[in-house]
């Protein structure tokens, strides 16, 4: 298992203590790629009888350091998991791995739930997330066949491109041999979606596999939140062709209707007068921002191209993602 790391705090000790308690025959071994943390993560990683190999901040990368960190391990099947999501149940391990059994798969990722101290906005959009379902899922376009998974995925709508190449390397699983000749992508977000694509259009296969289990959210920041969704779409038109806010009308719509969505959402919740009208309130921002994020990142492409500004701005939003 891999794990990267940078100050990951308290919660990286709720995470060594659920790997500790894993149940998975001949055990297996678990690889910490550190970068400059100050914290005690390494320390903490070693103690919990891990490998730590230490990088230099300045040269992380989303896919480069998972690279790096599979390259360093030994197994058939690795899997991949971040700092902070905690493996639900002593079966993880091995339920995520055996979503490899049937000899036809390339790579799996588990079911995520929210925190219970999650945002209850943030709580619900994770809830609508690919890996918030309830049946295990085998995705693949042609099995074997990549002229026909090619044909197959440019018939197929933007968004059926999208979900069909869902998968996330918050807690994953990748086949060694598969890997070995499709890498993660260099890319300074969105490796994992974008490396299921690749194996998706060469024939191979990705299953969902919600019998393994983490625990992993974080709390609504709208900068981060900003950036997040800026990068997620910028993505997602260079993979999918997929832009789900053409213009700055739509971007209006879009967050009046979010707004309302979210008001309708907050008044279902079991929330106290006081934490539902903070939400609310704290909600109009936001919707705005959701929907702004995703127009101005779609159309990052373009724009960069042909602007002095907008290419200071794309990197400014990018950094640190």
């Amino acid at each position: 298992m891999v794990i990267p790391t940078w100050n990951a705090g308290a919660r990286f000790h709720e995470v060594l203590e659920a790997l500790r308690s894993q149940s998975f025959e001949g055990g297996f071994e678990l690889l910490v790629i550190d970068s400059g943390s100050t914290d005690g993560t390494p320390e903490a990683a070693r103690a919990a009888g891990a490998r730590v190999e230490s990088i230099a901040q300045s040269t992380f990368g989303h896919g480069r350091t998972r690279n790096l960190g599979i390259a360093h391990t030994s197994g058939d099947i690795v899997l991949l998991l971040t700092q902070d999501a905690v493996p639900i149940g002593s079966d993880y391990v091995a339920s995520l791995v055996g979503a490899f059994d049937s000899g036809n798969v390339d790579g799996a990722y588990a079911r995520q739930y929210p925190r219970p101290d999650c945002d209850p906005i943030l709580a619900e959009r994770l809830r609508q997330w690919s890996a918030s379902r309830n049946e295990r899922v085998l995705q693949v376009l042609a099995p074997g066949d990549a002229a026909a998974a090619q044909l197959l995925f440019s018939r197929l709508p933007p968004i059926e491109r999208y979900l069909s190449c869902a998968f996330d390397n918050v807690a994953s699983a990748v086949r060694r041999s598969t890997w070995e000749h499709t890498p993660f992508p260099e890319r300074s977000f969105g490796e994992d979606v974008a490396w299921a694509r690749e194996v998706l259009l060469a024939g191979g296969a990705v299953a969902y596999e919600p019998a393994a289990s983490v625990e992993h959210s974080h709390r609504i920041e709208l900068v981060r939140e900003f950036k997040r969704l800026y990068c997620d779409h910028r993505n997602l038109i260079e993979l999918f062709d997929l832009r789900n806010v053409p213009s700055w009308r739509s971007v209006r719509a879009g967050a009046r209707g979010q707004r309302d969505v979210y008001r309708k959402l907050l008044d279902g919740q079991p929330l106290g007068a006081w934490e539902r009208r903070y939400w609310r309130l704290y909600s109009v921002p936001y919707a705005w921002l959701e929907c702004a994020a995703q127009f101005l990142g779609a159309r990052s492409h373009w724009k960069t191209e042909e602007s002095g500004f907008w290419r200071w701005f794309d990197g400014r939003v990018r950094r640190g993602v």
